[in-house]
């Protein structure tokens, strides 16, 4: 299984977060990934843009992995973006995954869009 690697790219021009994300998150990984999103966030005003995530090379979510993955979408709902779209490959599962989690913290509006 591939070792987690994330991006994160501030676009002020487009009003755009754009993130890519793939691979398996170990906890270390996760905490690396917080750390860097409150370092590129925290000075941005979040309600004027739009969180864009790249998933495509996200692995099926392992039922350990859910509450570190809940913990960061309450952490993007807390972060007030205007919308967050996740772009994954076809994939019931993770499709089923990434709504039933995002419904669970009440991350609105959310959208997964299968590329």
């Amino acid at each position: 299984m591939r070792e987690g690697f994330y991006s994160i790219q501030v676009n002020s021009v487009q009003k755009v977060v754009n993130m890519v994300v793939g691979g398996s998150f170990s906890p270390e990984k996760v905490q690396q990934f917080l750390n860097d999103y409150h370092k590129n966030l925290d000075p941005i005003p979040a309600s004027q843009y739009e969180l864009r995530f790249d998933c495509r090379d996200l692995n099926v979510i392992t039922q350990d992995m859910i509450p570190h993955l809940q913990g960061c979408f309450e952490l993007y709902k807390t972060t007030g973006f205007k919308k967050v779209v996740v772009e994954i490959k076809q994939s019931a599962i993770i499709k089923m995954q990434l709504n039933r989690i995002a419904k669970t913290v009440g991350l609105e509006p959310f959208e997964v869009v299968e590329v």
